[in-house]
This record gives C-alpha cells, structure tokens and sequence, in this order.
C-alpha cells in the first residue's frame, strides 16, 4: 500500500514538473513576443494619428479603429467567406504535404527523375499564380474542389524541394551504420533519412504555409462563387477601403495560426531544434 501511495506521489510529481516546464517555455515565448508587442502597438498609433491629422480619406487608407468596427458590423458575411477560404486552404495545404514530401521521396529515390525533374520544381516555384490559375478555372469552374487543387499544386513545390534538398544533404556514415546493422535500404530510407532531414522538410512546409491562405484568396478573386476572395472583390468594386484591410488581416491571422499549428507539430514529433545540435561541435 505504502509502494502504490509512493508511485502515485511520483506520478503527480511528474505531471506538475511537466506543467511547470511548460508554464516556464511559455512565460519565455512570452518575454520574448513583448518587443514585437510594443513595436505593433507603436505602428497602429501612429497609423491611426497619421490617418486622423492629415485628413486622409478612409477611400484611400482606413484607421485601425475603422478597420475593427468595419470587421465587427461585417462578421455575420465576413466569417462564413472565411469558412470556405480556411476549407480550401486547410485541405489543400494536407494534400500538398502528402504529396510534396512522396513527390521528394520517389525523386530522391530515382537518379534519372531526379536529374529530369528537379530544376522543374526549382523554378515552378517561381512561377505566378495568375498565369496558370485561368487553366484551373477553365478545367474545374467555380467550384470549391478547383481552389483546393491550385492550393496543392502550388503549396507542393517548396515542399518537394526542400524534401530532396533534406534527403540529399543526409551524412552517408547514417545510412552505412543502419546498413551494417542489417537494416533494409526501404528501412533505412523510412526511419534514418527521413528523420534526419525532418527538420529541412519542415522548412518547406513552413514556406508552403506562409502562403497558402493568401494563394486560396487569389483563386477566388480570380473566379468563384464565395470566400474571401469574392469578399475582397466586392470591397474593392464598392470603395469600402477598411473592408479590404478586414479581409487581408483575417488572412494574416489564419495563416499565422497555421504557422503557429505546423511549429507545433514539429516541436511534438521531432522535439526542440536544440536537441539536434552536435554535443561535440564546441569542442
């Protein structure tokens, strides 16, 4: 009895030290986070006083303070655009990690694709999207399934790329340990390479990320029948500036919970980037 009142004690010992480690990691990203803070509230002040003295018209610039009453009289139409817009981004941005990181495996695995095809995916990255949105319309209309398509496609390059570039740069010696030890050149592939340049893969997919929000806004203003794109559109052909700014700052405010979901993940499955460094390199 005394054993199992010990091991609970432990067990909640554990618990409240992992609280607490996380309760500090996050007072850190706080402290951290103050001097962007103040910086922002600086810039909105001085926005709003220079909007205000020099009597610029809220057609040409809106003031912090109309842009969030135009958001909060505006949200009943301005959230349900947002819903479509997060649903294309969201399911394209999965698809576009599913098949960015296999387009990089099966590139990386094929000397002769690999050769072919790589400055490919170099320069598609490169490549604007309304020059190749029209096609999409013109294969898939205005429905919801043809902005999840661009999504991806273009969400994949960066992904793809930094994938081989991550598999590429992996240290040999790695690969001829596991090799030695018996392991299979699939096993090795799958459970030593591939985490080995996880965190270069996850560069790519923080750049897919950084704007795959905004590349499922342009499709739409492009031709669709809602989202935030349309929203946009309809602010501009009315003149209504701060409604404009609204849509743009849900945009940065999604894809940056994204940014924040994706460091996460990385965090949860490959741990600190500190916990990769070299223990010897100081020595």
């Amino acid at each position: 009895m005394g054993s199992g009142m010990a091991a609970n004690t432990n067990s909640k010992d554990g618990i409240v030290a992992k609280l607490l480690e996380a309760l500090s990691a996050f007072a850190h990203v706080c402290k951290r986070r103050i001097p962007t803070v103040i910086a922002v509230a600086l810039l909105l002040a001085v926005w709003e006083a220079w909007v205000r003295i020099g009597n610029v018209p809220s057609t040409m610039i809106a003031t912090p303070s109309e842009i969030a009453q135009a958001t909060v009289e505006t949200w009943s139409t301005l959230w349900p655009a947002t819903q479509v817009t997060l649903l294309e981004g969201t399911v394209g941005f999965l698809f576009a990690v599913l098949f960015g990181i296999l387009i990089g495996i099966l590139l990386y695995c094929s000397c002769i694709a690999n050769a072919a095809l790589f400055p490919l995916l170099s320069a598609a990255q490169t490549m604007p999207l309304i020059s190749i949105a029209p096609l999409f319309l013109i294969w898939f209309g205005f429905e919801i399934s043809g902005k999840i398509v661009i999504v991806t496609v273009f969400g994949l390059f960066p992904i793809a790329v930094q994938t081989i570039r991550g598999l590429e740069a992996v240290p040999q010696f790695y690969s001829d340990v596991a090799l030695t030890c018996g392991a299979t050149k699939a096993w090795t592939l799958w459970h030593v390479k591939l985490r080995v340049a996880a965190r270069q893969i996850y560069g790519g997919i923080r750049v897919s990320a950084a704007y795959i929000f905004a590349t499922a806004a342009t499709a739409e203003y492009l031709g669709a029948r809602k989202g935030l794109g349309i929203w946009l559109q309809a602010a501009y052909n009315s003149f209504r500036t701060p409604l404009i700014f609204s849509a743009t700052l849900v945009i940065i405010a999604i894809t940056g919970v994204l940014m924040c979901l994706v460091n996460l993940s990385e965090r949860v499955l490959l741990g600190p980037a500190d916990a990769d460094a070299d223990p010897d390199a100081d020595q």
